[in-house]
């Protein structure tokens, strides 16, 4: 039951409040800290540390979202429960680490082919940024081996080791004459910043409670606290609270706590960082002083909401595969089909396979629920064979940027009578048939690699952009190419709900990109 009453404001005001503690709000929080502001962070969800994080599927379950529900509609739902995250270090605390850049011709997809939307911002724009995180937080990768990659510093660590399942793999890769290399991953491959190396242990995304993997918790969250950020879990944000006498101006945030008491606190600069889905709801809560949506002058708010068609390729080997070792994300990649969007019939947009996930009989990629049709006295054997003998890898599409694809306000509400969100998000003929293509190679390349039996999993949705995309063009977008919102001085948008394209790659490192971009701007600017 929601307290009726408003509890007393606050008295305190600080330069930049920040609503989020995962990958994005970490890093401004840290860098606008670092520079001498003073900064909190609202989390909705608990607070956690490493010592908190145990390496178990149920307990991975626990660091998905469990705040106020949000309901999907649409034939390739967002799957906002699993991939969204909930407490310290938000999603990327059970982020697989898998890092990769963008690349140039993800950035002018419009211009190139007609098709999507424009980045306001080219890659050498952002180049420079991944250059900075890769060095502060210490990936590991072989620039040299990944002849698609980018132009950009070298990785800092050298690359995961590649075990039975990755070489054999890799085989039927050779065979068909297609090429991998290390996966980039924000995984410790040796000990550094007095964090160990991998343990190999396959368990990414229970949080590592070694503090190998480069969440949050070991990165940008904990050096925000020794800065002096200030930090509330249980804190709710409901909406932004805009300045009654300017159209323009951003005043502070309102929050439910703990207790279900709505307080309100105030800040020079607000940063919205709450996730895709949920940035943009606190932004469709929140009114100007003529009563519009904050950011939605031209109705974009909420649009071009993306998701990734994932799917995996399984297969049985006769050869050892030690399946459980390695990372989740995976332990080589192949981008040989992301530099031309156009180059499958009756398809649009590029993709890259995951090769060698370590992998567990159950959970996302787990392989007893990977066959349906086997179960009863069949089971075990099949069981018995898979713990030793799988293979897998992981397709990850593009999707399209369709304003038709949205996140709009339910008429429900939660638990604090504040609206919760709704989605709806289609996926069309065109990744219907890269998908295709891509489940043709894989068992092709499965086949080459010496599999005795290959199957294929469903479609999901992996990771979540859009909603809040940027441009030049306010007319067409909701933020500028920093993540200010439109006609507003003094708000921010970061994390994936800004990008106006998916990409076929996991999102975080752009994401930290970005948010160092916009944390420069920002101090520079105060």
């Amino acid at each position: 039951m929601v307290a009726a009453n408003r509890s007393a404001s606050e008295a305190k005001t600080y330069d930049t409040v920040v609503i989020g503690s995962g990958a994005s709000g970490s890093i401004v929080a840290a860098e606008l800290a670092a520079v001498g502001q003073s900064v909190l962070i609202l989390e909705a969800g608990p607070r956690r540390e490493l010592a908190d994080l145990t390496s178990s599927q149920l307990f991975a379950r626990r660091l998905k979202w469990s705040g106020s529900p949000v309901e999907e509609e649409g034939n390739h739902r967002v799957g906002h429960g699993f991939n969204a995250g909930f407490g310290a270090g938000g999603s990327a605390i059970h982020h697989y680490g898998v890092w990769p850049r963008l690349h140039a011709n993800d950035f002018d997809v419009f211009t190139k082919y007609g098709k999507h939307l424009d980045w306001p911002i080219s890659y050498e724009d952002l180049r420079p940024y991944y250059d900075a995180v890769q060095a502060d937080v210490g990936l590991s990768g072989d620039a040299e081996a990944e002849i698609w990659r980018p132009e950009g510093a070298p990785y800092p660590l050298p690359p995961l080791p590649v075990f039975a399942q990755g070489k054999i793999i890799d085989r039927g890769f050779q065979a068909v004459g297609l090429t991998t290399a290390p996966i980039p991953l924000a995984i410790n491959s040796i000990p550094n910043n007095g964090a160990p190396g991998c343990l190999y242990d396959g368990w990414c995304d229970a949080g590592c409670p070694i503090g190998a993997l480069k969440n949050p918790l070991v990165t940008h969250l904990a050096k925000a606290q020794e800065l002096g950020v200030e930090i509330r879990y249980g804190a709710q944000v409901s909406r932004v609270l805009m300045s009654e006498d300017s159209l323009r101006a951003a005043k502070g945030v309102e929050y439910h706590d703990t207790n279900g008491l709505r307080q309100s606190i105030y800040a020079g600069t607000v940063v919205v960082a709450a996730f895709a889905v949920q940035s943009v709801r606190i932004l469709l809560n929140s009114t100007y002083s003529d009563g519009v949506a904050v950011g939605n002058r031209t109705g974009n708010l909420g649009r071009y909401l993306m998701t990734h068609p994932g799917c995996t390729v399984f297969g049985l080997f006769k050869d050892t595969t030690d399946p459980h070792l390695g990372p989740t994300g995976g332990q080589l990649i192949c981008h040989d089909h992301y530099d031309d969007k156009a180059a499958i019939k009756d398809s649009f947009g590029s993709y890259q396979w995951l090769i060698a996930n370590a992998v567990k009989p159950n959970g996302l990629l787990g392989y007893a629920n990977s066959r349906p049709d086997i179960f009863g006295a069949a089971l075990r054997p099949f069981m018995q064979r898979a713990a030793k003998h799988i293979g897998n890898m992981l397709y990850i599409g593009e999707d399209s940027s369709s304003a038709e694809n949205r996140i709009l306000l339910s008429g429900r509400r939660d638990k604090f009578a504040v609206p919760i969100a709704r989605t709806i998000h289609n996926a069309g003929p065109e990744q219907d048939a890269q998908l295709a293509f891509a489940m043709r190679e894989g068992k092709e390349i499965f086949h080459a690699a010496g599999a005795t039996e290959v199957w294929t999993g469903p479609r999901a949705p992996i990771h979540i952009m859009g909603g809040a995309v940027m441009g030049d063009d306010a007319a067409t977008s909701v933020t500028d190419h920093y993540g200010k919102v439109h006609d507003t001085d003094n708000l921010f948008v970061v994390g994936p709900s800004t990008f106006p394209t998916s990409g076929a790659v996991n999102p975080t490192f752009t994401v930290s990109a970005l948010a160092y971009r916009t944390a420069e701007h920002i101090g520079k600017s105060n």
